[in-house]
């Protein structure tokens, strides 16, 4: 979604992964880890991404007017321990030094899905959202999440125009795949829209 939301609003894309090894593989047709399977997370995001990638190490914001994390448990368990962790969770530190770089070049950082926890983790006083912060009879079935983020010192937010950072909840709300949508073009729209061109 957010790649079909970038290429409608015209930005030249460039993506990125850690080249790290993914905290478990997980067979979807079961919901559970792969036993005795291991992949890399930037060799996953390469058969994504149809191989057009490069290691986050190589990211700078000379190079860029904006940055965007897409979501799923990955950002939880592959760009931070927050699956593990919760609040106390560490940051990937390339994810962290690319968030302390754009946000000190006063360059658009986008996030959705669970993501925004490494904002809120690594930029003091961002404004953030997963969604709701109450469950609501299974709408909202990852509503703790804003708590966590509480604790972590972030307000619950959508756009934070003083720290340039946009989020969205996307997959946070059991809700129709076209909303889900929508809220990410409505993320990449105002990054977009941020970066002044």
């Amino acid at each position: 979604s957010v790649l079909v939301h970038l290429s409608r609003g015209g930005a030249e894309v460039h993506m990125y992964a850690p080249d790290v090894p993914q905290m478990h593989v997980i067979d979807h047709s079961k919901g559970q880890p792969a036993e005795a399977e291991s992949r890399n997370v930037l060799v996953e995001s390469a058969r994504i991404a149809r191989g057009k990638i490069a290691s986050l190490a190589k990211l700078t914001t000379a190079d860029h007017d904006a940055v965007i994390f897409p979501g799923g448990f990955g950002a939880a368990k592959n760009l931070s321990t927050f699956a593990v962790d919760g609040k106390d969770c560490k940051v990937n530190r390339e994810v962290e030094r690319v968030l302390k770089d754009f946000h000190k070049a006063g360059k658009p950082i986008g996030l959705c899905c669970i993501s925004p926890v490494l904002a809120a983790k690594v930029l003091s006083g961002a404004e953030v959202t997963v969604g709701h912060e109450e469950e609501e009879g299974g709408k909202w079935p990852y509503a703790g999440t804003a708590g966590a983020i509480k604790e972590l010192g972030a307000k619950h937010s959508h756009v934070d125009t003083k720290n340039k950072v946009v989020t969205t909840p996307a997959f946070m709300c059991e809700t129709e795949l076209h909303k889900i949508f929508d809220g990410i073009g409505a993320m990449v729209k105002n990054v977009l829209k941020l970066t002044g061109k």
